[in-house]
């Protein structure tokens, strides 16, 4: 079975009414001891005075800050509506099929600061909080949440990863073999860029074409065969796993 790892979005959509988290029915219970420590003292950090500076934001999202104190009683969102932003908008989750959505219920996972890692149909309170934060008393959380993971993401398939190398260092596969980066760029009269914004989107175009295409991919080479039905793409060999770099040209 073919895995895509997510990175999470900062913009998070929330609700005013609903039931809050229920530890007891997410996805991976064994990182629940370590997802109530981190989401405690992010309260705590929260609720004090240099919330801004060990979180990294500005005063301006004051209410997703203090939003961070009530993550208990925070009626909870389902993870497949909780992200927004360029990568999400173009998975286009609410738009795929049926058939599609439960593929990707155990095909999709999001790695996230606050919970570790998350799968669509788990339900969590928006939160804020980047895996690049240093938290006092943890350290930095790709550190915390390094040990953890590794326990719980043992993986033997494909691994087709999407996320920014911040969250890569919360989790590398023990065996790279399988662990394909998706990288994008764009090339003009034979020079080729690298743009953030257009990465983001075309990461999420590839996560749903691997969805929609009902296929599970047992190699590298077979994922970039499948990616090469729609894009221009290139396979090579990694220091640790392999890059698919998909080309856009204008």
């Amino acid at each position: 079975m073919t895995l895509i790892l997510l990175p999470p979005s900062e913009g998070k959509t929330g609700r005013s009414r609903g039931r809050a988290v229920d530890f007891g029915t997410l996805s991976f219970p064994e990182l629940n001891p370590v997802r109530e420590q981190v989401l405690e003292t992010l309260a705590k950090v929260s609720a004090s005075e240099d919330a801004y500076g060990v979180l990294g934001v500005g005063a301006s999202l004051r209410p997703e800050v203090e939003r961070n104190t009530r993550w208990r009683t925070e009626p909870a969102v389902p993870v497949s509506e909780l992200y927004s932003g360029v990568l999400y908008d173009a998975l286009g989750y609410s738009t795929l099929s049926a058939g599609t959505k439960r593929r990707a219920a155990n095909r999709l996972l999001v790695v996230s600061a606050a919970w570790g890692a998350l799968r669509p149909g788990d339900r969590v309170p928006p939160y804020r909080l980047s895996m690049g934060t240093t938290l006092p008393g943890h350290g930095p959380l790709a550190g915390v949440w390094r040990e953890p993971l590794a326990a719980a993401l043992g993986h033997e398939g494909v691994i087709v990863d999407c996320r920014s190398s911040t969250y890569v260092a919360a989790w590398r596969p023990a065996s790279p073999a399988k662990w394909v980066s998706v990288n994008v760029v764009r090339e003009r009269e034979g020079v080729r860029t690298v743009v953030s914004h257009m990465a983001k989107h075309t990461r999420g175009l590839v996560a749903r074409h691997i969805l929609e295409s009902g296929k599970d991919p047992g190699t590298p080479k077979a994922l970039h065969k499948l990616v090469s039905d729609r894009w221009n793409a290139e396979l090579e060999p990694a220091s640790s796993g392999w890059t698919l770099t998909v080309v856009e040209r204008d």
